[in-house]
């Protein structure tokens, strides 16, 4: 997780370094940055339309391009950055759209109980044609599009009930804004009852009815009275301007954030004395100012602080948030750190894609339940000044130039997601090729594996993990589980194949004890090198005449080794692999002439303290039948057997999960039984 968190964060480095660099080139190519101001002199007669409709401000009755540019620098000032956005915005709506309203139902949920937005409905009554033509309407859609506005059309033909209910006799324009000012507050339905179907007509009687819940100052009394007085609102935003009413961004902004900021709209374009404006600080016309418990800050002069919906409303998200704008954010960035498991996790393609799937579900399902008791806490009225005091966190730390970088690029990556998901993609590319590096020297089979194989194996595990859930050495039980409950040696008969081919988990091999055998009294080189010149006939004659080989076994308990008092008859050993003796070496033949049995403390005999005390002694492996060597390594089960670690491992390999002697499973721990394992002393002569 921390791994993931890591390349997230390193990954918002890179958008952040990008958006600076090409910030770079565009100063280099065309000398302009996008903080720089506009002269609207400069600015085609399209284009100033184009800013006045992002705005949301009227400008039918202005046919020449004096008046228009004037009604701009009565709306703010103008930036590069602005002038671009505008007109990616106006791209962005020829593809807005339209709800169709199914009945009652359908309308409730989304109008009726949307506390916090503007909806434009057009009533269809029962065989009556609209009362927006369809030109009309479109052009409609677009334009309210900008500012938030939803729009949607109900036919009563669908409901015709719900429409007799509330009086819907005749085609009619509904707008839905909340009535009260408190958030999620009730909502009210206002008609539209114009004569004018035309598009401006119907956006200035929207825009009128948003404008008219914002509070309005006309004299400088007023203003004085207002600048002082403290309620319930702690963040308050003001528009100076010589303007009628307020922009139709800033009226719908107002009705977004109702119960959390509270807008204020001064006119001064009466005004004969202008010093109690000089006294709060405000010097220039129009100025958007934010009021805060921590001070004044002028909205519009850092960077992406333009005069459109958009850019204010990051800006005001930012600093008094919603419960439901931290869970959104938790959510993206929790998914992105998730996808990350894509480029992270090596392997099969199909490997990639189902890790991937089950961090996504991971993760969203850890997110929505620590998001639970989040959501009652913040019920509790004794953290209302933790609240408080994490809010003023907030202001202090989003009003600073860096924030206003980081907001800039918010709204730049969200304005091109194209962009967004391919330096996401190429990030991601490049975490899998370093991790692809870092891990071939370690396990190539796991970074070379195709798909099949990684299935074959995930199917292994599933059904290991159904039948054999003991996956680690450390965690054997001690009691079967079949002592315990006989319905489960049942349900394995009935599964023959599963019962003959058990499919267990390998990983308990590495955990088996692995020693070397060691011989005391162990030869030199110059005896190794006179006992390979003697012929290997003769000596392997006399091994088969004197000591043939053994063909049933018998299993044994670990236990500790006792060597038998000096003086008595050694006993045949108890171990499946009695009557094997040590050999050290082909020396040994020639200087013996055959073989014979070794005591702990004779020369050349095995030195058993080497060995594990819950192994059973013995120098021969039953999987290759050959005699174990000097220094040669061997590796014990958990029943006590001893074999060559290579024959072992490769018997284990090929699926024989069970001891070659006693067929006790390998993967499972065997009960001490309480007394000790047969010495070599012990076996007979």
């Amino acid at each position: 997780m921390w791994l993931k968190l890591f390349f997230l964060l390193l990954y918002f480095l890179v958008l952040f370094v990008l958006a600076r660099f090409f910030e770079a080139i565009v100063w280099y190519e065309t000398g302009i940055l996008a903080t720089q101001l506009v002269d609207p002199v400069a600015l085609s007669f399209k284009k100033l339309k184009t800013i006045l409709e992002c705005r949301g401000l009227g400008y039918s009755g202005l046919p020449e391009k004096k008046d228009v540019r004037e009604l701009v620098e009565k709306s703010g000032d103008l930036m590069e950055g602005e002038l671009y956005s505008a007109l990616k915005e106006e791209e962005a709506s020829e593809s807005a759209s339209s709800t169709n309203f199914s009945g009652e139902m359908h309308f409730y949920e989304l109008v009726e109980d949307t506390k916090d937005g503007i909806w434009l409905v057009q009533v269809i009554a029962s065989d009556r044609s609209p009362l927006v033509g369809k030109v009309h309407w479109e052009k409609m859609v677009k334009k309210v599009s900008r500012f938030g506005i939803r729009t949607g059309t109900f036919n009563c033909s669908s409901d015709p009930r719900y429409c007799r209910r509330r009086g819907w006799v005749r085609s009619t324009l509904i707008m839905s804004v909340p009535q009260t000012s408190t958030s999620k507050g009730k909502v009210m339905l206002k008609e539209y009852s114009g004569r004018k179907m035309e598009a401006e007509h119907i956006f200035k009687w929207i825009t009128a009815h948003a404008a008219s819940r914002i509070k309005t100052i006309y004299n400088a009394e007023h203003l004085k009275e207002e600048w002082n007085r403290s309620d319930q609102y702690w963040v308050k935003i003001y528009l100076f301007a010589h303007l009628d009413q307020p922009p139709a961004f800033f009226s719908a902004l107002s009705i977004k954030f109702t119960g959390r900021v509270e807008f204020i709209f001064v006119n001064v374009e009466n005004w004969q004395n202008r010093s109690s404006m000089t006294d709060i600080g405000i010097h220039s016309m129009p100025s958007y100012i934010l009021r805060t418990p921590e001070g004044i800050y002028r909205y519009g002069n850092n960077t992406g602080e333009f005069l459109s919906l958009r850019a204010l409303d990051s800006f005001l998200r930012s600093l008094q948030p919603e419960v439901n704008d931290l869970f959104v954010l938790s959510l993206v960035l929790v998914n992105l750190m998730a996808w990350m498991d894509l480029f992270i996790t090596q392997g099969a393609t199909v490997k990639r894609f189902v890790v991937l799937i089950s961090t996504l579900g991971t993760y969203n399902s850890l997110l929505i339940i620590s998001w639970l008791p989040v959501l009652g806490f913040l019920q509790l009225p004794y953290l209302d000044s933790f609240y408080e005091y994490s809010l003023k966190l907030l202001r202090y730390s989003n009003t600073t130039t860096l924030a206003s970088w980081v907001r800039a690029d918010w709204m730049f990556y969200s304005s091109h997601p194209a962009l967004f998901l391919s330096t996401y993609l190429g990030h991601g590319l490049l975490i899998d090729y370093f991790e692809k590096k870092r891990r071939r020297h370690h396990n190539a089979e796991e970074v070379n594996a195709n798909n099949l194989e990684w299935l074959s194996s995930l199917w292994d595990w599933y059904t290991s993990y159904l039948f054999h859930p003991i996956a680690s050495f450390q965690n054997f039980p001690v009691d079967s589980d079949w002592d315990e409950d006989p319905d489960l040696f049942l349900e394995r008969l009935a599964f023959p194949d599963l019962w003959l081919h058990p499919l267990i988990p390998t990983d308990y091999m590495k955990n088996l004890p692995t020693w070397r055998f060691k011989c005391l009294g162990a030869p030199s080189e110059e005896d190794l090198s006179e006992g390979s010149q003697e012929p290997e006939n003769d000596s392997d004659g006399e091994n088969s005449d004197a000591f043939p080989r053994e063909t049933e076994m018998s299993e044994h308990q670990p236990g500790t080794a006792s060597p038998p008092p000096e003086g008595s008859p050694r006993k045949k050993e108890a171990c499946s692999c009695a009557g094997r003796y040590c050999q050290t070496g082909p020396q040994d033949r020639g200087r013996r002439g055959s073989y014979g049995s070794y005591d702990a403390g004779e020369d050349g005999g095995p030195d058993w303290l080497a060995w594990p005390t819950t192994m059973l002694h013995c120098t021969e492996c039953v999987v290759c039948l050959e005699n174990f060597e000097h220094d040669c390594l061997l590796t014990g089960l958990p029943c006590g057997h001893v074999f060559h670690q290579n024959c072992i491992i490769m018997w284990l390999a090929g699926g024989r999960h069970c001891c070659p002697v006693c067929r006790w499973p390998s993967y499972k721990k065997k009960q001490p039984r309480g007394h000790h394992p047969p010495s070599l002393n012990d076996a007979s002569s």
